[in-house]
């Protein structure tokens, strides 16, 4: 399994980052992720969704749910299908910001991509994490 891990600061309070972060902002943020639909509230305050990832120029179908919704403080969500993965967002208040984690851990589908390819779509992810803080931290920022 594949790890990836990114962290920064967001210029926003720790509730006005939470609350963007909903899977249908997702795509916003995050550039490989094609699309969220079929986005469900579910009775531990967070969602479900189907999504389209986009990895190595390769199309993948999943399912997410969140499996913990702790509001302001940290989601973890679990997906199915094309990409197996578990993600956890953190969020901390730091000054009158927060402080962003994001840890991935998944399975990158090998027989699919091949092994060569594997070393590489590691570090594109790496890459693409830094990205959705980024693309995040400038949005609400503005």
């Amino acid at each position: 399994m594949a790890t990836v891990k990114s962290s920064g600061t967001i210029n926003a309070p720790v509730e006005k980052v939470f609350e963007y972060v909903k899977p249908e902002n997702l795509p916003e943020i995050w550039p490989s992720l094609v699309e969220v639909k079929n986005v469900k509230e579910l009775p531990n305050g967070g969602y479900s969704w189907d999504w389209v990832y986009k990895m190595a120029g390769m199309r993948f179908n999943g399912s997410s749910v969140h499996t913990e919704f702790v509001a302001n403080e940290r989601t973890v969500s679990e997906s199915t299908g094309g990409i197996e993965s578990t993600i956890t967002w953190t969020y901390e208040p730091e000054g009158g910001g927060t402080k962003m984690t994001t840890l991935v851990e998944y399975k990158i589908p090998v027989p699919l991509l091949g092994k060569i390819a594997e070393a590489f779509i590691v570090k594109m992810n790496e890459n693409e994490s830094d990205i959705i803080l980024a693309n995040l931290k400038a949005r609400l920022e503005a």
